[in-house]
């Protein structure tokens, strides 16, 4: 099961603050997160690989990204 955290829209460190509640609540699966801006996309990759979290994808998608993450 996964879950998507949409932070466009929103500046850094917002989409990390809400990437980490995210990852605190669900422990493990899967997360979706949507940020539209380059710098949101590597700051929250960064955040999550340091929490135990794999970047399992990352696509572009309208004038944004979309930020896979899993943990087994």
């Amino acid at each position: 099961m996964s879950t998507t955290v949409d932070a466009r829209g929103l500046s850094c460190p917002q989409p990390v603050l809400m990437t980490m509640d995210e990852i605190k609540a669900v422990g493990k699966g899967e997360i979706i997160i949507q940020v539209d801006t380059d710098t949101s996309k590597e700051n929250v990759s960064r955040a999550a690989e340091s929490q135990g979290w794999q970047v399992s994808d990352v696509q572009e998608e309208g004038e944004g990204y979309r930020v896979t993450i899993k943990r087994e």
